[in-house]
């Protein structure tokens, strides 16, 4: 039931394991009250504190018992260092508490809300919890919620863990902690939404495996991918003054902040970050912090593929078995043995049950070309095997340049002009772009 933990192997003793989070804690504990303390009294010096709350929120039932649900996190935030396999297990997990604590301390600091709500006197257990709550807790600290930011990291911390029915009961619990904001009259809406989408980002900053998408971070030399930077980074910018200034007018202008929070990554993944900002595995899975946070600029990639491709036939044979196409649906990929898929930005979608081989390429800009070679010559292997689509977003650049690589390789075509007339020839637009080793020579 308890998939990792009740694993006979760890990858380390476990001692160690406890050892690094039990220092971890003893940061962060106190890290967390002192600076959510400072936070609650600086906003309670000044006298234009606000709050954002909609008309229907009134009709919220204060619910006394909710308070022991709210409280449970304490325990969960603890155990959830505590009960690792391994100490980067541990050290991500630490980093997602301290990005999520760090995040949102700064916005109490600079954007100050209170909530307007009075609780009844309330006595029993739910009394004494409550008070002790108020001891340190004041009505301040409030979008985005920190206390559902820690909700997102823990719950998924532990859905990854636990298996039959512990698992529902998980979720179900994490839905209980999650409402209690709003029936103990802790938070208003706004702070729910906002402090999920601080959850998720931390998440995305400190995935559970694979890079960090700020590891190894160079600024780009090349110029198109600049420009392309300072393309997404001027959308990320209006998003969030329209969020800000809109939010004057309605609150709901503030969901403007997700859009804008996924541009940002993308501007930074072309200012040099590269496509593991996308977190794509080489199954074509993609994690939930991505799928969530970046969903925004992926329904505007759909839109754009739609626009481009609606005319166009949605493959072409290439030669031998090999297709080239756009990103296929779920029953166009399984009739295919194979798809090749080079788009960042597309999870493998549902269904999809054929062999799936993911080489995560950023678009619009040449790849290296070691990785376009990798993507050939695993074009040429599953060859053999049946018929293969390669694909990306559109199927003119990324995936027309991997197969005019294996066309040149395998001595279809006897240079890469020639390969480029047998991609023209099948009726795809193409546009091939110098690979990256390419260009620098």
């Amino acid at each position: 039931m308890v998939s990792s933990l009740a694993s006979t192997a760890r990858d380390e003793p476990y001692g160690r394991v406890v050892v690094r989070a039990a220092l971890w804690l003893a940061f962060l504990a106190p890290f967390f009250y002192l600076s959510y303390g400072f936070a609650n009294w600086l906003a309670s010096r000044r006298d234009d504190v606000g709050s954002i709350v909609f008309s229907w929120e009134h009709s919220i039932p204060f619910l006394a018992w909710t308070i022991v649900p709210y409280w449970s996190i304490n325990l969960f935030y603890g155990l959830s260092l505590l009960l690792n396999d391994n100490r980067q297990g541990v050290d991500r997990l630490a980093g997602r508490y301290l990005t999520a604590q760090i995040v949102a301390v700064a916005c109490f600091i600079l954007f100050p809300l209170t909530a307007t709500f009075v609780r009844p006197a309330t006595t029993g257990l739910p009394g004494f919890l409550f008070a002790v709550l108020g001891g340190f807790d004041k009505p301040f600290n409030q979008a985005p919620s920190l206390h559902i930011a820690l909700l997102v990291i823990i719950w998924d911390h532990w859905r990854n863990r636990l298996g039959g029915f512990l698992l529902p009961v998980w979720h179900g619990w994490c839905f209980l902690i999650g409402a209690s904001v709003l029936t103990t009259w802790q938070h208003h809406f706004i702070d729910i939404p906002t402090g999920a989408l601080l959850g998720f980002f931390a998440l995305w900053l400190f995935p559970r495996s694979g890079a960090l998408p700020f590891s190894g971070v160079r600024l780009t030399s090349d110029a198109k991918a600049r420009r392309l930077a300072r393309f997404y980074a001027l959308g990320a910018v209006l998003a969030l003054a329209a969020a800000a200034l809109g939010a004057f007018f309605c609150a709901v202008a503030l969901f403007l902040l997700w859009p804008a929070l996924a541009l940002a990554i993308v501007a930074f993944a072309y200012a040099g970050s590269g496509s593991k900002v996308f977190q794509k595995s080489a199954d074509g899975s993609i994690t939930l912090a991505s799928r969530i946070l970046l969903l925004p600029y992926r329904l505007g990639a759909r839109a754009n593929m739609w626009a481009w491709t609606r005319n166009l036939a949605p493959r072409v044979a290439v030669a031998d078995g090999v297709f080239l196409g756009r990103f296929p649906t779920a029953s166009e990929a399984n009739s295919f043995g194979t798809i090749i898929d080079l788009a960042a930005e597309f999870e493998k979608p549902a269904g999809a049950d054929c062999r799936w081989i993911s080489f995560p390429m950023i678009d619009l800009l040449p790849p290296p070309a070691s990785i376009q070679q990798q993507a050939a010559s695993a074009l040429e292997s599953a060859r053999r095997d049946g018929t293969v689509l390669v694909c990306c977003a559109l199927g003119f650049q990324r995936s027309a340049g991997v197969v005019a690589e294996w066309l040149v390789a395998t001595c279809r075509a006897k240079t890469p002009t020639l390969a480029r007339e047998m991609l023209m020839a099948a009726g795809r637009p193409v546009h091939l772009a110098e690979t990256t080793e390419q260009a620098a020579s």
